[in-house]
């Protein structure tokens, strides 16, 4: 490669349920490549089920990388996922491999990808205290008046990320700035896209079979393991809504029906994040999608 030439990589997004995991094996196997997962929620340990992790058997299709790293009941935050990512990247270059990011966490892939700079803001108790005895639905309030670009992305019934994107907010007195892209790697960026009735009925037959699998064992597992309510709610909508069943809040029926709708609403903000990234090449699942991809990539990676 040459010295002034920038380093390759491909990105694969998508919403939940999209199929992003089969399409990166299919093409990290077909070109040689290594995956980096950019998931928020599969770094942790003992979440298999509710995070659609990839299995053993898959790992082993494709080589994947910060999966299984964290203990569920500490936070790995967006800046550990940038600087763990920024290394893997450059390892699996020097062995002349393509780094495949795949994943539908957009903040944690734009963070990584386009070099932003994350506001290093020591936390504030006080500030932190207060906001906590707020309800969900008053912190987000606070930060759509703010902050309407953020409010669209981030969960909103997640008070630990609300509260810290008010409290970058409050210190800093501004948002997050827009992003720009980096200079520092040539960026395939490639989509899948769903048409939104058939992506919903993807949400329900996943959820069905993630219920199936044993997802409400899963949440009593971690019950069991020391993490806590709190902690469980921060944890994801899937963790956040069995929690909600197995606390005698709501019943088995109402855990399914709204878990299915808050997964459905989740998925358009991965959406309204991604489709701000005018270089995304988006496919057409199922079949067709892979062709078009591996079409796009031998073209990205061969020399002028």
């Amino acid at each position: 490669m040459h010295r002034n030439q920038r380093q390759k990589l491909v990105v694969i997004v998508g919403p939940t349920a999209s199929g992003k995991s089969d399409l990166g094996i299919f093409l990290a196997r077909k070109f040689g490549g290594e995956i980096i997962s950019a998931d928020s929620r599969q770094v942790y340990k003992k979440m298999d089920i509710g995070t659609g992790k990839v299995t053993k058997r898959e790992q082993k299709m494709a080589k994947h990388y910060l999966i299984d790293i964290a203990n569920p009941q500490k936070v790995f935050t967006v800046s550990d996922f940038k600087k763990l990512g920024e290394k893997l990247i450059q390892e699996i270059l020097n062995k002349n491999k393509i780094p495949f990011i795949v994943g539908g966490t957009g903040f944690y892939i734009d963070a990584l990808i386009k070099g932003i700079s994350l506001p290093e803001i020591p936390p504030d108790k006080k500030l932190r205290a207060e906001l906590a005895k707020q309800r969900a639905e008053q912190l987000f309030s606070q930060l759509l008046a703010l902050d309407p670009r953020r409010a669209k992305t981030i969960d909103p019934q997640n008070k630990r990320r609300l509260i810290r994107a008010l409290e970058i907010l409050k210190t800093t007195g501004k948002p997050i700035p827009p992003l720009k892209t980096s200079d520092k790697y040539d960026v395939l960026n490639l989509g899948i896209s769903w048409p939104k009735e058939i992506l919903k009925k993807r949400i329900k037959l996943r959820l069905n079979k993630r219920l199936k699998q044993g997802m409400i064992k899963e949440v009593k597992d971690l019950l069991a393991r020391g993490v806590s309510k709190k902690r469980l709610h921060d944890l994801g909508l899937e963790y956040r809504w069995v929690g909600e069943y197995l606390s005698g809040k709501i019943n088995y029926t109402e855990m399914k029906n709204d878990l299915y709708k808050a997964i459905v609403k989740y998925s358009k903000r991965q959406m309204t994040w991604f489709k701000r990234n005018k270089e995304i090449h988006w496919v057409s699942p199922p079949a067709g999608g892979q062709k078009e991809a591996e079409k796009l990539i031998r073209k990205f990676i061969s020399p002028l």
